[in-house]
C-alpha cells in the first residue's frame, strides 16, 4: 500500500530521547533527590529541637536524695530500693506510652509529631528521675549544682551508662557537640520505634505501654551494672547536703 501523506510518520526506537524528555527526566531526579534532603534536613531539625527540649528540661526534674529515699521505702536495702524505682519509673513511662498509643488507634491521628515529641521528653524526664535517683542509691552523687548535676545525668541518659564521681573525666559540666550527637541518636532510636507511618504494627496502648516498660528497665539495668562497680556503702558515705529543689518543677507521670 502506498504511503499516505496524512498518517504521521513511523516511529523510530532507535533514536535518542528528545530533549524535552530528557530535561523532564531530569527534573524528576532533581525533584526527587530535593524531597529527599529536604527530609532529612526536617527530621535532623526535629531531633535537634527535641534534643534542645530534653536539655532544657533537665534541671527541671525533681529528684529524692538519698534521705528522702530512705524515709518513704523504710527498711529497704540498697538493691530493694532499686527495684523499688525501677518499677515505678517502668509502670510511668507505659503510662505514657499508653497514652500515646491511643491517640494513634484514632481514624486520624491527632497531631501525631506533637504526641511523639511529648512521649518522648515526658519519657526522657521520669528515666532522667529514674537515673539520679539511683545514682542517690548507690552513694554516687554527681560533684556540682544543680545545673552540673543534671548535665552528668543527661550524660548518663543518652550514653546509657553510669556516672562514676570519683573520676572527673566522667563527669562534665559542660553540653559538648558529642553529648548533643549522643542525645539525638537516643531520640532517633525512640523516633523510628514509635512512628507509627514507619512500624504500623506497634500502633496501639497496649503496645506502646510495653514497649516503653521494657526499655526503661533495659536503661536501668545499664545503669545499675555500672553502679555497682562504683557503689559506696552507706555507712560510709559522708554527710551529704539536701538536693535542691528545682525553680520550677516538672509534674511526671507516677
Amino acid at each position: 500500500m502506498a504511503d499516505r501523506a496524512d498518517l504521521p510518520a513511523p516511529t523510530d526506537t532507535t533514536r535518542t530521547p528528545a530533549p524535552v524528555a530528557r530535561r523532564r527526566a531530569a527534573a524528576v531526579r532533581d525533584r526527587a533527590r530535593e524531597g529527599v534532603r529536604k527530609g532529612g534536613s526536617r527530621a535532623r531539625a526535629g531531633l535537634a529541637y527535641l534534643a534542645d527540649r530534653i536539655i532544657e528540661i533537665a534541671p527541671r526534674v525533681p529528684v529524692r536524695d538519698l534521705a528522702a529515699l530512705r524515709r518513704q521505702f523504710p527498711g529497704l536495702g540498697p538493691e530493694e530500693l532499686a527495684d523499688k524505682l525501677v518499677a515505678g519509673a517502668a509502670s510511668a513511662t507505659a503510662t505514657v506510652g499508653a497514652g500515646v498509643g491511643a491517640a494513634a488507634m484514632l481514624p486520624v491521628p491527632p497531631a501525631m509529631p506533637t504526641e511523639l515529641a511529648a512521649e518522648i521528653t515526658g519519657v526522657a524526664a521520669i528515666e532522667l528521675k529514674l537515673i539520679a535517683e539511683l545514682h542517690e542509691v548507690y552513694g554516687v552523687r554527681p560533684p556540682g549544682n544543680l545545673k552540673d548535676r543534671s548535665t552528668a545525668y543527661l550524660n548518663s541518659w543518652s550514653g546509657e551508662r553510669g556516672i562514676d564521681a570519683r573520676k572527673p573525666s566522667t563527669v562534665s559540666g559542660a553540653l559538648n557537640s558529642q553529648m548533643k550527637q549522643q542525645l539525638r541518636q537516643q531520640i532517633m532510636k525512640r523516633t523510628i520505634r514509635d512512628l507509627p507511618n514507619l512500624m504500623p504494627f506497634l500502633v496501639g496502648a497496649a503496645v506502646g505501654a510495653v514497649m516503653n516498660r521494657r526499655d526503661t528497665r533495659k536503661l536501668a539495668e545499664r545503669i545499675r551494672k555500672d553502679l555497682r562497680r562504683m557503689q559506696v556503702p552507706w555507712d560510709e558515705l559522708p554527710q551529704l547536703p539536701a538536693l535542691e529543689t528545682p525553680a520550677n518543677p516538672l509534674q511526671l507521670e507516677k
